[in-house]
This record gives structure tokens, sequence and C-alpha cells, in this order.
């Protein structure tokens, strides 16, 4: 019921790089999978990335592979996403979220699908300028 709390929003030339984090107590230890998911103007949210409760299996959208790393940070129990070389059409309100429930390859391959994600942050608007 609390809701998770993000950070690094904002705006940056096309090409630029910004940092997002999402931290709530117990969020890096307590929960089997995390992601970050982002909604743009006139299009549905979609799920971008996501990393096991452990960190040791990540998954990236093909919209942002090659560009994003999603990470935890343990000592400030928090997740990370770094988004690198933005362009325009990453312009979205993005979103973190955790779950209960692990989320494996079938959850990527349904396209961020499937698992029941319980706890969300309010969303942290980035905005790409070309």
């Amino acid at each position: 019921q609390v809701p998770l709390l993000e950070s690094g929003g904002g705006s940056v030339q096309s090409g630029g790089t910004l940092r997002l984090s999402c931290s709530g107590p117990g969020f890096t230890i307590g929960w089997k999978c995390m992601a970050w998911f982002r909604q743009a103007p006139g299009k549905q949210r979609e799920g971008i990335a996501a990393i096991r409760g452990k960190g040791t299996v990540k998954y990236y959208a093909d919209s942002v592979k090659g560009r994003s790393t999603i990470s935890q940070d343990i000592e400030q129990n928090t997740l990370n996403l770094e988004m690198n070389n933005r362009k325009p059409g990453d312009t979205a309100v993005y979103d973190c979220a955790a779950a209960m429930s692990g989320c494996g390859l079938d959850f990527y391959q349904r396209g961020f699908s499937g698992v029941e994600f319980t706890d969300w942050g309010e969303g942290t608007q980035v905005t790409v300028s070309s």
C-alpha cells in the first residue's frame, strides 16, 4: 500500500543519459521480480526492463535493449535503470514495480506480462528532446 519512491526523471537531449532509481523498505531483498515500465502519450504501458530478485537474470525490451541497464543496489535498497543514448521515442512516464512471484523467460516472451506486480511507484516523467 506504500508506493515505491522514484527519482531521476527529467529532461535530456537526444543522445543523452539519465538514471532512474526506485526504492522501498526491503525492496531489493523481499521481492522476486522487479521491473521498469513506461507509458508514452497515446500508447499503452510497456515493460522495458526486469530483473529477478537475486539479480542474476535480466530482461530488456527490444525498444531499449543495448541502451539500458537495470540493476539493484543492496546497500541503498534501490532498483536502478541507467538509460543511455536516449531518443525522442523514449519520452514517457516511467514507473517501477515489484512482484512476489518470479519472472522467468515466459514472462519476457509474453511481453512483460503474466506476473502480478503488487507494488508500484507513482511514475516519473522522462522527456527527450531532439
